[in-house]
């Protein structure tokens, strides 16, 4: 979210930092609501005064023994116009505040200018990526016996992955060796939160109104399993139940009750959970920076990807992930970024992964992001980086939508946080970079990494 009195003084730049994002010069709509808005309530406050002077003329008035009928008519058409001149407001402000919602994060200037992916800029590298083609995750999956997207598809339809035996463990043990490292070494405090949140825990960390198409959405629990039994019983007995309906009538009314059911989103990312934990609140500033991690399962839709990463773990509705949140002071927020790059880059490097990092362009900088570092890991089946971590700084604009700040020693006034996200890694592609990097073609069988062996039970290498 934006702050609006910046708009009102450096309109000219906001329009440019919008403009980065491919967007047509926003400010003059935005200052027009404002300033509308501002209009009505220099009216509002006018006529505040004006039924204030006219209250008192009806005590005197009184007082006096006069008619006092003209300053009542006067006091109640004034409430009137102050009634419709508040809806007139809300009105407006509403509209002001989904303008600004729906516009993105302005990007530092350090985010180089580009279209799409293919303009990000290469930071550094590390390891030797291997040029020995290798069989892609899926096929050395499924030749192991332990990857099956067939069965999947039956019971949940494309996109999804049952993982067996070695392979199920070894996606355990990643996810355990990442939380280990970030909680233990990185300084991280570990939390398992919701899975399921609200429209406006989605709204603070920015996926929501814009990503709507993205996310999965479910009804409250109980609730339309409620809905389902009841539809599901005769319609004899409901009549029953109600004697005094028709069991139209009787439908009718569950159905007006399932509309009054809250609704849940699935986490597209622990990233929204972890966030919100600062939402509506204000923080000591001696408990700043906050770190936190998690393991959780992340639902998306994938809107948009249709023949895509068809095939195998690359782009799954379900997939696993830990995440990095970190939660710091304005001053903090650019050390914390490259802080968290190296937490992300440390458990690769100890996968012994080759990888690269590089800085997104401004075409491929998300939505709430200033600045992004995404780390491609190399898959030799594939013969190519493919993303695994992405961090982002997103300075004080989730925390605006968010209400999240916090009060410095000795000032009266306080002040929004930063947030910055991370991937710490991405579960899966770390298995399918496991899966091709220690692939061995003399019998299809997978070495385990080393720092991976205490969490497999001394197993070394996976086989069919």
């Amino acid at each position: 979210m934006h702050d609006i009195k910046y708009i009102r003084e450096n309109g000219e730049a906001f329009d440019g930092a919008m403009a980065r994002r491919g967007l047509e010069p926003q400010s003059q709509a935005l200052l027009t609501l404002d300033q509308a808005r501002r209009d009505v309530q220099t009216r509002l406050q006018e006529l505040q005064a004006k039924r204030n002077e006219e209250s008192k003329k009806i005590g005197a008035l009184k007082k006096a023994g006069e008619d006092a009928q003209g300053a009542m008519d006067a006091v109640a058409a004034i409430k009137v116009e102050m009634g419709e001149l508040e809806e007139e407001e809300r009105l407006i402000a509403q509209r002001l505040s989904q303008h600004l919602a729906a516009l993105p994060n302005i990007m530092a200037d350090d985010v180089p200018d580009g279209a799409d992916e293919d303009e990000n800029v290469e930071v550094s590298k590390w390891g030797d990526p291997s040029t020995d083609k290798v069989p892609e995750h899926f096929e050395i999956g499924e030749a192991l016996g332990m990857m099956d997207a067939e069965t999947a598809a039956k019971m949940s339809g494309s996109r999804f992955t049952i993982l067996s035996g070695g392979l199920a463990r070894l996606e355990r043990a990643l996810a355990q060796f990442f939380l280990d490292t970030h909680t233990d070494k990185n300084g991280y405090t570990e939390v398992s939160p919701p899975l399921l949140v609200r429209d406006n825990a989605l709204f603070g960390t920015g996926q929501l109104p814009k990503f709507y198409d993205d996310q999965f959405l479910s009804g409250s629990i109980g609730g339309r399993a409620s809905l389902l039994e009841k539809a599901l019983e005769p319609l004899d007995r409901m009549a029953e139940q109600h004697p005094d309906k028709k069991p139209s009538e009787v439908l009718q009314m569950v159905l007006k009750d399932a509309e009054t059911q809250e609704e849940y989103w699935l986490i597209p990312t622990s990233e929204v959970p972890l966030t919100n934990i600062v939402a509506d609140s204000i923080v000591d500033e001696n408990d700043l920076p906050r770190r936190y991690t998690a393991h959780t399962p992340c639902f998306r839709s994938e809107a948009g990807s249709a023949g895509r990463d068809t095939r195998g773990m690359i782009r799954q509705h379900q997939f696993y992930k830990v995440e990095m949140i970190g939660i710091v002071k304005p001053e903090d927020s650019e050390a914390e970024q490259e802080r968290m790059v190296e937490c992300a880059q440390g458990v690769l490097e100890a996968l012994k992964l080759p990888y690269r990092t590089v800085k997104l362009c401004s075409g491929d900088t998300g939505f709430g992001a200033r600045r992004t570092y995404d780390l491609e890991v190399w898959l030799p089946g594939q013969q190519r980086y493919r993303e695994i971590s992405s961090v982002s700084t997103c300075g004080d604009f989730q925390a605006r939508r968010m209400n999240a700040r916090f009060k410095r020693a000795g000032e009266k006034h306080t002040t929004f946080l930063h947030t910055l996200n991370g991937s710490g890694v991405a579960v899966g592609r770390a298995l399918i970079a496991v899966l091709e990097n220690y692939y061995d073609p003399a019998d299809g069988g997978v070495h385990v990494p080393d720092v991976l062996k205490p969490y497999m039970g001394g197993v070394e290498k996976i086989t069919a």
